[in-house]
C-alpha cells in the first residue's frame, strides 16, 4: 500500500479548524447513483470547536463535540450538523473560556475568583469532562454520543438535539468506559471500563446493557457487570480504547500504556496537568492478554503474554477449533503511541510531523491466537495448530504462555487504522475483509481494504483529500461478505465544494456516487449508519 500523493504543506490543517452549526439541512449535489438500499442517515461525531475566545485547545481530542448527519432519501442527500450541548460546551460558551480540562488542554480556575476560592476549589475533586466527541451508538431505542469517561450523552438522531447527560457511575461500578462497545444482534450492548476491584485494587469490568425492554423502561437502568479482569498494576490502569468479543468469549488486551492515578487525582488539580500528563510507560512488563467466558461470566486464569505494544482498535475476534483468533491495529513502542496521541497538537506544522514520522516505529496489523485449553507439559512447543496462520503460543517455565503474532499488514510509517468489518454478518465470527482509514505521516489520506487471509490490499485515494473512517453497509440482497458499500465523509479543502460523502463499492473501492456540499467540515472520528 504505497502512498500515491504527497500532501501539500498545511492543506490538511483545514480539517482542524473551527466551524459553525447549521440552522437547517443543506441539499447536496449528487453525482453517480445512490444505491436503492441506502435509505437512512450517516451519523458522525468529532471535534468542531478548537478554541474558546483567545484560549486554544491544544489537542485534536479536546475540540468540542460536533455531530454530523448525511440523510439519504430517494436518491437525494442533505447534510446537517450541530454541536452537542454538553456541560463542557455550554459552560465554555457561557463563561467564554475553557472550563473543563480535556485530554491535552488544562482548564485553569476562573480568573475572577480570588486566591482563596481558587485554593479551596482544588479540594472538590477532579471534574471529569463530558465532551462526547468520539463515537455514537444505540442503546435500546435511543442513541448516545460517547467519549472515554463515565459520561455518555443521549441525542436525537433526527434533529441532532441534545437530550440529557447520563453518568454510568450511577448504575455500575466503573470509573470510565470506552466509546467502542460491542452490540449483539438482539441489541444487547457490552462495554468495558476500569474500576476498583477486590481489596481496593484496580480491575476492568465488562458491562452488559440489555436490549429494548418490553415495558419501555430504560435499558441502562438494568446494566450489570458480568465479569471482571484483574489489573497487572494495582495503582496504574492501562489505557483501554477497545476490546474483543467472540460468540462465547471476551478478549481484553492490557497494554503497557498506563495512567498514573496518583498523579491524576492529586498533581493534576494542584499543578495544572492534563490527561496526557498522567500517561506513562511500563514496557518491561510487556502486554497481558486476558480471556473470559461470556455466559456465565468467568475469568480464565491462563497467563497470556506478548511483547509491549500500543493499541487503539481491535478489528475482529473469533473462535476456531479450540482457539481464539484476534486481529489488532497495533503500534510499536510506547513513545510512539504517546506521541501519536499528541499528533493532534494543533500547533504542529507539516514539516514537524514528517520529521517525526520518518523515525517512528511502523504500525502493523497483527493476528494473535490463544489456545483455550493449553497443555502445561508442552513447554517450548508451539501450541497453535491452525493451518492458516503463523502466529504462535509457547508455554514457558513460569506458567505464562508467550504469544508471537502473524503480521497481516505492515508499511513504513503508514498506518491501517479505524478498522471496520461487515459487523452484522461477521462480528465475533471468522471473516475475510476489513476496511480502514490509511494514515500517511499521521494524516488520513486514503481508504483501504485488507484481505486478512491473502494480505491483498485495495486503496481509494484522491489528491488533497482527507477521508474519515469508512463504514460498511451491507447490500440486503448480497451474498458475499463484501457485498455492500462503504460510506465516508471526505474533506477536500481546495475544492469548490470542499466536503462530500462518498459511496464506494466494498468489493474494489471503486466510486459509486458522491454527495457534495459547499461547506468545510472538520475531522470526524467514529459514527454509525442508521437505516
Amino acid at each position: 500500500m504505497v502512498s500515491r500523493f504527497e500532501h501539500p504543506a498545511g492543506g490538511y490543517k483545514k480539517i482542524f479548524e473551527t466551524v459553525e452549526e447549521l440552522n437547517e439541512p443543506l441539499p447536496a449535489t449528487v453525482t453517480g447513483q445512490i444505491p436503492s438500499f441506502i435509505k437512512g442517515s450517516l451519523l458522525r461525531v468529532g471535534p468542531g470547536l478548537f478554541e474558546v475566545g483567545s484560549e486554544p485547545f491544544y489537542h485534536l481530542f479536546d475540540g468540542q463535540a460536533l455531530m454530523h448527519k448525511f440523510d439519504f432519501s430517494n436518491g437525494q442527500v442533505t447534510y446537517f450538523r450541530k454541536f452537542i450541548k454538553t456541560d463542557a460546551y455550554v459552560r465554555a460558551m457561557t463563561e467564554k473560556r475553557i472550563v473543563m480540562t480535556e485530554c491535552g488542554t488544562c482548564a485553569y480556575p476562573d480568573p475572577c475568583k480570588n486566591i482563596f476560592s481558587r485554593f479551596f476549589s482544588y479540594f472538590k475533586g477532579v471534574e471529569v469532562t463530558d465532551n462526547c466527541l468520539v463515537n455514537i451508538y444505540p442503546i435500546g431505542e435511543d442513541f448516545y454520543a460517547a467519549t472515554e469517561t463515565n459520561f455518555i450523552t443521549k441525542v436525537n438522531p433526527t434533529t441532532l438535539d441534545t437530550i440529557k447527560k447520563v453518568d454510568m457511575c450511577d448504575y455500575i461500578n466503573i470509573n470510565g468506559i470506552t466509546a467502542h462497545p460491542h452490540i449483539e444482534r438482539d441489541g444487547t450492548v457490552y462495554n468495558i471500563g476500569n474500576c476498583m476491584g477486590k481489596g481496593a485494587s484496580l480491575a476492568y469490568n465488562i458491562v452488559k446493557i440489555p436490549p429494548t425492554q418490553k415495558d419501555k423502561s430504560d435499558p441502562i437502568e438494568k446494566s450489570k457487570v458480568v465479569v471482571q479482569f484483574p489489573s497487572a498494576n494495582r495503582l496504574k490502569p492501562s489505557y483501554v480504547h477497545s476490546f474483543g468479543m467472540t460468540e462465547n468469549y471476551f478478549v481484553f488486551v492490557e497494554t503497557p500504556i498506563k495512567i498514573n492515578l496518583l498523579k491524576f487525582l492529586s498533581s493534576w488539580a494542584i499543578s495544572g496537568l492534563n490527561y496526557m500528563d498522567c500517561f506513562e510507560s511500563d514496557e518491561e512488563k510487556g502486554t497481558w492478554i486476558h480471556i473470559a467466558r461470556k455466559d456465565p461470566g468467568e475469568y480464565i486464569e491462563y497467563k497470556f503474554r506478548a511483547s509491549a505494544m500500543g493499541l487503539f482498535h481491535h478489528i475482529n475476534c473469533y473462535e476456531d477449533s479450540g482457539f481464539i483468533v484476534f486481529d489488532l491495529c497495533t503500534w510499536k513502542g510506547f513513545e510512539f503511541v504517546y506521541n501519536y496521541l499528541w499528533l493532534a497538537n494543533l500547533r504542529q506544522n507539516w514539516e514537524e510531523i514528517k520529521k517525526y514520522a520518518k523515525v517512528a516505529p511502523q504500525p502493523e496489523v497483527r493476528r494473535f491466537v490463544v489456545p483455550l485449553d493449553p497443555c502445561r507439559e508442552e513447554q517450548g512447543k508451539n501450541l497453535i495448530s491452525l493451518p492458516y496462520t503463523t502466529a504462535t503460543a509457547t508455554m514457558r517455565g513460569d506458567g505464562t504462555i508467550w504469544l508471537e503474532p502473524e503480521v497481516l499488514f505492515s508499511s513504513p510509517h503508514q498506518a491501517f487504522e479505524f478498522p471496520q468489518i461487515n459487523y452484522k454478518m461477521h462480528n465475533g465470527r471468522n471473516y475475510t475483509y476489513t476496511y480502514g482509514l490509511g494514515l500517511n505521516h499521521f494524516i488520513p489520506d486514503r481508504i483501504c481494504k485488507l484481505n486478512v487471509r491473502t494480505k491483498e490490499t485495495w486503496v481509494w485515494q484522491e489528491p488533497d483529500s482527507y477521508p474519515s473512517e469508512p463504514l460498511f453497509v451491507q447490500n440486503p440482497s448480497g451474498v458475499d461478505e463484501d457485498d455492500g458499500v462503504l460510506l465516508t465523509i471526505v474533506v477536500c479543502p481546495g475544492a469548490q465544494s470542499p466536503t462530500y460523502c462518498i459511496i464506494l463499492d466494498a468489493k474494489d473501492l471503486s466510486e459509486i456516487a458522491r454527495a457534495e456540499v459547499d461547506v468545510m467540515t472538520p475531522v470526524t472520528f467514529h459514527g454509525m449508519y442508521r437505516p
